[in-house]
């Protein structure tokens, strides 16, 4: 976290300062393209954005990591006492865990309902006894949870220009197409946790099963009957994109830039699935540095204009200067499509674009 942004925030204690550069670090580390369109938020609300981030994906790696050889009963009990020590820090306790303390401090500044962090520990609880989904249905109930609260968090810290219950469905639904993204993109990783998110009658309807999917993913081969699936499911989340895209139109215009540029990037990562022949069992799709790059460009000429449009209706508030993408988020040879990455697939729709 840079000192300008934690003064843009009124952040000043230096403990709850250091817990919101542990976000910080968490979010440039595991989520690089979400942290650059971070970057297009007016520097007081990047804290804030850090915060939900770094308690998601603190959580997610709890549930989710190979790294850690935690039993599934040893990784039910470090979900519970982060669940404890966010309901401490919640009531206004210190918490234990820095990523608990600021996002504690955030859901207080910007009155972010509780109940979005309940609903999200649940998902993750889910995920250590769950691994499929009957139906497209039973999965977007979990997806509430999982995915849908996100949206709902960030929503207070974006800000809106019509009522909040308006925008709120749009949100929910962004949260859904950015997490149905990473399902599609990251099938072969979730494999090999013994998960498919994946609606089994959709895999029925093509003649899929489990049993196929582990041989395509062992022998880095695809077959057609899965093919047809995984276009099938990127129909549906194209269709949650359609959904949720005039949301946009409903936030603060200094926040657009930030979440147009994070919904293009995650749309091109449907289509770099589908430009590696839907071969996400064994190929991790991925968009070019150049391509981000770009995109982020024009989210810095759309900040630019927001801000200057902004200032003309409040002139006594003098917008803070503009910063360039990071030299992590340089233009680089594009690549579509790479070998199975190390596994960091996570449950926040918002966190996983490479």
């Amino acid at each position: 976290m840079t000192a300008r942004e934690l003064d843009a925030a009124g952040i000043t204690d230096p403990d709850l300062r250091a817990a919101y550069s542990r976000c910080r670090r968490l979010n440039a580390r595991h989520g690089r393209t979400y942290f650059l369109a971070t970057r297009l938020l007016t520097p007081d609300r990047r804290p804030a954005v850090h915060a939900l981030y770094g308690f998601a994906r603190w959580a997610d790696d709890i549930v989710d990591s190979l790294d850690s050889g935690l039993a599934p009963d040893a990784r039910a009990r470090a979900l519970e006492r982060l669940d404890d020590d966010l309901a401490l820090g919640l009531a206004g306790g210190p918490g234990a865990e820095p990523v608990v303390r600021a996002l504690a401090d955030t859901a207080r500044r910007y009155a972010i309902d509780h109940r979005h962090f309940a609903d999200f520990l649940a998902a993750m609880r889910s995920d250590l006894t769950v691994s499929c989904y009957a139906t497209y249905d039973d999965l977007r109930r979990y997806m509430h949870g999982s995915a849908a609260v996100i949206g709902l968090q960030m929503l207070p810290v974006l800000g809106t220009v019509a009522p909040r219950e308006e925008a709120a469905p749009h949100a929910a639904e962004l949260g859904v197409a950015f997490q149905l993204t990473n399902f599609l993109r990251d099938v072969g990783e979730d494999l090999d946790r013994g998960r498919v998110y994946l609606p089994e009658d959709l895999l029925d309807a093509h003649g899929v099963h489990r049993e196929l999917l582990h041989h395509c993913r062992r022998t880095r081969r695809t077959d057609p009957r899965v093919t047809a699936a995984l276009r099938e499911f990127e129909s549906l989340t194209r269709a949650a994109y359609r959904r949720a895209e005039p949301g946009i139109a409903l936030l603060d215009p200094v926040s657009r830039p930030c979440i147009r540029t994070a919904f293009v990037l995650y749309g091109d990562i449907l289509d770099a699935v589908a430009a590696t022949g839907y071969a996400a069992l064994h190929r991790r799709a991925v968009v070019s540095r150049r391509r981000r790059a770009s995109v982020a460009a024009d989210g810095l000429l759309r900040l630019a204009a927001a801000r200057v449009t902004a200032g003309r209706r409040a002139p006594a508030a003098a917008p803070a200067p503009l910063e360039a993408p990071s030299p992590l988020d340089a233009p680089a040879t594009p690549a579509q499509a790479e070998p199975s990455a190390p596994p960091t697939r996570s449950h926040v729709p918002h966190l996983e674009v490479e």
